[in-house]
């Protein structure tokens, strides 16, 4: 009886080392965006609970149900764009998708992107364009600098003096149909050297080969925009991105 005992003993002392040894090798899965290093891996920028990792203005951007709101108001009008930043690292080539619902106003996810106030957090570069109106939604607006680099349903090549060469590769108003304001809409934007596409629902809405070197950013903080006039509310989730070649 005693040996059996022991015999079980050891056989539970060797399984659980065993499992100790295999889960050494598992890898981690990354959340914050200081894990992150190697391509391929997907990084969470936004938690669900709170906007660690984020540096905005306080008064207007909250945490809701596992999204990140913002919200501005007639009352206190907001003199310019403002952003929420993230802060945790720039990025460089790389897919970057989230889910959007805007329920009024003008909004957009930068990208490539430079801090120019830090302490009215404004930003300048890339912009993923989003607006209730359906006007803008999934064109490419470089804000602060260069303004629209591609309407909804072109392709454009840029030279290095600056010159654009532009093709249709859809209609406008038929891709905006399949872009819903008010709803939750997927947005996955697309950076790989100098060139950058823009999905919205998995539809190709805008795409850049930027070959102007002297302003072609090459890198840059992502943040979500907050656009100055009438009140206006925006909602963000499942932010995530993945760093490729």
């Amino acid at each position: 009886m005693i040996h059996l005992l022991n015999h079980r003993t050891r056989l539970l002392m060797n399984l659980r080392l065993l499992a100790m040894v295999s889960l050494a090798w598992l890898p981690a899965v990354p959340t914050l965006a200081d894990d992150i290093d190697s391509v391929g891996e997907t990084v969470v920028l936004f938690d669900g609970d709170s906007l660690d990792g984020w540096v905005g203005n306080e008064k207007l951007w909250t945490v809701e149900d596992g999204q990140i709101v913002g919200r501005t108001n007639d009352s206190d009008p907001i003199e310019k764009n403002t952003f929420l930043v993230y802060s945790g690292k720039e990025f460089g080539n790389f897919e970057l998708t989230l889910r959007f619902k805007i329920e009024s106003g003008n909004s957009g996810v930068q990208y490539r992107s430079t801090l120019v106030d830090e302490d009215k957090f404004v930003v300048q570069g890339y912009q993923a364009d989003i607006d209730f109106a359906n006007t803008f939604a999934g064109i490419l607006y470089e804000e602060g600098r260069r303004g629209i680099l591609a309407k909804r349903g072109e392709r454009v090549t840029i030279d290095d003096d600056g010159e654009k060469l532009t093709k249709r590769m859809g209609d406008a108003q038929a891709l905006g149909n399949g872009i819903h304001p008010g709803q939750w809409n997927d947005f996955r934007i697309v950076a790989k050297a100098n060139h950058l596409q823009h999905y919205i629902n998995e539809t190709l809405t805008a795409e850049v080969i930027d070959g102007q070197t002297d302003t072609a950013a090459k890198s840059g903080v992502i943040a979500l925009q907050l656009h100055r006039g009438p009140a206006m509310t925006v909602r963000f989730k499942d932010i995530s991105l993945r760093p490729i070649q």
